[in-house]
């Protein structure tokens, strides 16, 4: 069957973007949050957003009210029983996505296609809890989700033939460029990017080189558009001590493990841009290197 109606489960950064560049391609985008104060707060967003596009002259004023027609906004999980594919974008809490999907697995009809968000737990242990393991995939998309290009699309080892087809085209029809995964934890992005800002702290803990210079080095001598440790200021260091642990359960390997730098900065309340320091702290003008103590 062919996909016409969008459900997104979320409409926080992740959640609302996949809304948003749903709504964008045209598709008819139903989009469900916990309560109604977040799901505004969601749909504000995803508004200031397009306004920025409408002020930048990126899109008119008219496309803009046709992309916001397209998205409807509930807090009831049934409202999505008629969507074709129904994509969850909540916290990274296997339990509460089971749930979620075993839910929806009741009350959907036989062709709605299940996809995850998730960016390193099993996408097969979900897809467990629901009658259809065939029509279940994962869709990792990254944030900010309007702008970036990729989409992960994961295969597990019952996802049918169909199923990935169907998810794959649909991730080029959204404007994305989608690449084939296995469902191994990490994918391929973050099973690369994550051993990568693992080591970079490190190397702050070990004395290598300055906070400053790690991101200069590897920008410079590698071209990154931005170092990594102002990358995990970016991500959330919250959210990579999380996923490092997800992965380290996964694969027992040393280079997945968090270190102790990390576990005593998340400790700390220091996650980053949201909370206003990480190794870098936001409260003046402009970031300078945080005080660490080492």
């Amino acid at each position: 069957m062919e996909i016409k109606t969008v459900g997104v489960i979320g409409c926080g950064l992740m959640g609302g973007g996949i809304a948003q560049v749903a709504a964008q391609a045209g598709f008819k985008t139903v989009v469900r949050e916990v309560n109604d104060d977040v799901l505004q707060k969601g749909l504000a967003r995803i508004d200031k957003f397009l306004s920025r596009s409408v002020e930048k002259g990126k899109m008119t004023a008219e496309q803009k009210d046709a992309v916001m027609a397209n998205l409807h906004g509930t807090t009831e999980l049934a409202a999505l029983k008629e969507c074709d594919i129904i994509i969850e974008a909540v916290v990274e809490n296997i339990d509460l996505k089971k749930e979620i999907f075993s839910e929806l697995d009741k009350t959907c009809p036989a062709h709605t296609i299940f996809a995850s968000n998730t960016s390193s737990l099993t996408v097969t242990e979900m897809a467990a809890a629901t009658n259809r393991p065939d029509r279940f995939v994962g869709l990792h998309f990254f944030n900010p989700v309007p702008v970036m290009k990729l989409v992960e699309v994961v295969r597990t080892i019952a996802t049918s033939q169909e199923t990935f087809d169907k998810a794959f085209a649909f991730g080029t029809s959204l404007g994305k460029e989608p690449i084939a995964c296995k469902d191994n934890s990490g994918f391929v992005v973050n099973l690369l990017l994550v051993p990568y800002l693992l080591d970079a702290i490190r190397a702050v803990e070990n004395g290598v080189a300055s906070v400053e210079d790690i991101d200069k080095g590897m920008q410079l001598g590698c071209g990154y558009p931005m170092g990594p440790l102002t990358l995990l200021d970016f991500v959330g260091l919250d959210t990579t001590y999380y996923i490092a642990n997800i992965m380290f359960d996964e694969y027992r390997e040393s280079k997945y493990a968090p270190p102790p730098l990390l576990r005593k900065m998340v400790m700390a309340g220091y996650y980053g841009r949201k909370s206003g320091k990480g190794f870098y702290d936001y409260s003046g003008d402009k970031p300078v290197v945080s005080d660490l103590g080492l």
